[in-house]
């Protein structure tokens, strides 16, 4: 089982910037993949970024060139960095693991964070 904490969330206006972490314990950060979901109210949780054991990285069209995510194995962290937000990007992110790759499937998703709240202001 493994343990994650988000931290990074707020309040931040229209073209704003936000970096996200989330940090690892309980199992060899290393050997899973990890990846954010975000959910809106009234919506489903989605995909936002994925990245696995190899460092290899995933997006959603939605954010490609935008959002980018990266891993520190010896920290245990993974980060979204979170540049030109938009009022859409509002929600509450969430990460996970998983083993072998990244999914957009959040139902094969067996361990998350408790998520963090991402407001952009327009």
């Amino acid at each position: 089982q493994v343990q994650l904490v988000e931290s990074g969330g707020g309040l931040v206006q229209a073209g704003g910037s936000l970096r996200l972490s989330c940090a690892a314990s309980g199992r060899t950060f290393s050997s899973v993949a990890m990846a954010w979901f975000r959910q809106a109210p009234g919506k489903e949780r989605d995909f936002v970024a994925g990245i696995n054991i190899g460092g290899r990285t995933y997006y959603a069209d939605s954010v490609k060139g935008r959002f980018t995510i990266s891993r520190d194995n010896v920290k245990n962290t993974v980060y979204l960095q979170m540049n030109s937000l938009n009022p859409e990007d509002t929600a509450v992110y969430y990460c996970a693991t998983r083993n072998l790759l990244p999914s957009v499937k959040a139902i094969e998703y067996p361990n998350w964070g408790q998520g963090t709240q991402v407001t952009v202001s327009s």
